[in-house]
């Protein structure tokens, strides 16, 4: 079982389009909101300064209902495969009850000082399945 978090987002005006919707780019943006929190609370803060990081190789982000100026908004995070060299984020925006968009990232483990992908270091992986 994989480590899901919950993340509080903060709508901003600048985040509203002139109907009071949420543009795209700024659901884009709370999703990242929630990655930097799952890798502070569940991997640890050193996945964001140490020499293996993670990258983002691929995104994929599917639209279901509109997020507007009032909702109460939080991104759900959880590590849905993890592969050899890479792990799949799946990402959920939440007003409510109700998901309002959905995103799939595709990270890849990458040593900034090789300048190569690497294996999923161990401690990363055991921290995002243990319950």
């Amino acid at each position: 079982m994989a480590r899901t978090i919950e993340t509080p987002i903060q709508l901003r005006f600048s985040d509203l389009d002139p109907f009071h919707h949420v543009n795209n780019v700024a659901q884009q943006m709370y999703f990242d909101v929630g990655k930097t929190d799952y890798y502070e609370r569940v991997v640890g803060e050193d996945i964001l300064a140490d020499r293996q990081r993670l990258v983002t190789v691929s995104t994929a982000t599917s639209y279901m209902g509109q997020v507007r100026m009032h909702d109460r908004l939080r991104v759900r995070t959880t590590c849905e495969r993890i592969g050899n060299k890479s792990l799949t984020l799946l990402q959920q925006l939440l007003a409510g009850d109700e998901v309002r968009s959905e995103s799939r990232s595709v990270m890849v483990a990458f040593d900034f000082e090789a300048q190569q992908s690497v294996v999923v270091p161990d401690r990363w992986r055991e921290r995002m399945t243990a319950e």
